[in-house]
């Protein structure tokens, strides 16, 4: 072989050595990924960039003005839906489109979500077969199970048009008095908690559907229902460590993307404010001992947990400094308009830093990218076969 020919193949070979290398330094998207959320908070105003971290309710079932409202003048980052607003599956669809339609101008896609555990919370209509409890699928115990369920919960969502399952409940139902977790649980067994309910995450995630684990850090031994009152859970953070957090830090560590932070007081770790308000539990507890790097959301704000205790702008500024991206606020315009504005002269006044804002914006962000997230019209909903495969599923928890 000649010299020039050598030359040239070591040159090629060169050249392919630095290209794989920049690659495994650089894997493909993030480094754009990272760039366009830089531009995108760049060319975003504050108010913009508070909108971004509010999930907000709905109202009636079709669009109306304080909806279109808070899309097109406060460009929130997204909308919950509740069984009233769902009333069946043209409706449904009919609605969520035109939530999208609304959206059509704004630069970032929203997130659309619900509460479908499957059990005894529900909220798709239109006659799609339910799944067993927790409970009952954590007395079957079958991992893979567990998947399939989370990829059907998916495809529910997917089938009318949502992006975002608050589910699965990842709380260890330690205390038989609880009033609102109960068979909502998979077990009083960390482990099982665990193994199932990451699984069903799992399942979920295949589908491109966002996943929020909740209730952190673990609602399973309380013996108030905090849509009713402030539970109170006198534990230490060893006790947390050996029971409640188990399933969380292990979710965490297999791929969790949202947390959703209860509205539970802690005394021994803070006396003050209720976890979701804590920065000693969503900072200290959740980002830096857990090493959490995802997205957190709290639990709905007008829960009578925080909303007797606290104003929203009040709640609103105190979950945002204690280390909250998203703050949940599922009934009432008003309420989420009212919290934005606090945000808004808590920045001014310097209470919060518009830096600390951005890091929140850009989790918001790097999640809806990640999941390629687009307000894209809804077709017409056929559950045949998805009814098929639910009970198909359902044979294998209760035979």
């Amino acid at each position: 072989m000649s010299k020039n020919k050598i030359g040239y193949s070591l040159l090629i070979v060169m050249i392919l050595v630095l290209i794989l290398s920049y690659f495994a330094i650089n894997p493909i998207g993030g480094k754009n990924r990272e760039a366009d959320s830089q531009s995108l908070i760049f060319n975003m105003s504050l108010e913009e960039k508070i909108g971004q971290m509010l999930i907000a309710g709905v109202n009636g079932t079709q669009m109306d003005e304080p909806t279109k409202d808070l899309i097109q003048k406060h460009k929130v980052g997204g909308f919950i839906f509740f069984s009233d607003h769902l009333k069946g599956p043209e409706q449904t669809v009919r609605f969520v489109n035109q939530v999208k339609e609304a959206n059509a101008d704004n630069p970032l896609p929203l997130l659309l979500s619900v509460d479908q555990e499957g059990g005894n919370v529900t909220r798709l209509p239109g006659g799609l077969v339910n799944f067993p409890t927790n409970q009952q699928i954590g007395d079957a115990n079958d991992p893979d199970v567990s998947y399939e369920v989370g990829t059907l919960l998916g495809k529910e969502l997917k089938e009318f048009g949502f992006n975002l399952n608050f589910a699965p409940v990842l709380d260890v139902n330690s205390n038989p008095d609880n009033p609102i977790i109960g068979d909502r649980s998979f077990s009083p067994d960390p482990d099982i908690v665990s193994e199932l309910g990451i699984q069903t995450m799992k399942g979920i995630q295949s589908q491109n559907i966002l996943s929020s684990i909740k209730h952190f850090p673990g609602h399973g031994d309380t013996s108030v229902d905090s849509h009713l009152a402030l539970p109170v859970v006198n534990k230490s953070l060893q006790e947390l460590d050996s029971l409640e957090l188990i399933p969380f830090k292990r979710a965490i560590n297999d791929g969790a993307d949202l947390v959703m932070v209860a509205h539970i007081l802690l005394p021994q770790l803070d006396d003050t404010y209720p976890s979701s308000l804590s920065k000693a539990i969503v900072t200290d507890l959740l980002r830096e001992k857990l090493n959490y790097k995802g997205v957190v959301i709290t639990d709905d704000m007008t829960m009578k947990a925080v909303a007797d205790n606290y104003g929203m702008g009040e709640a609103a500024v105190q979950s945002v400094k204690a280390g909250s991206d998203l703050i949940l606020i599922a009934h009432d315009a008003q309420k989420a308009v009212t919290a934005m504005e606090a945000l808004k002269s808590a920045v001014k006044n310097g209470e919060i830093s518009e830096k600390r804002i951005d890091e929140s914006v850009k989790r918001i962000i790097h999640l809806k990218q990640k999941y390629h997230l687009k307000d894209t019209q809804t077709g017409n909903v056929d559950l045949t076969e998805l009814n098929q495969a639910i009970k198909s599923v359902n044979s294998k928890i209760t035979p």
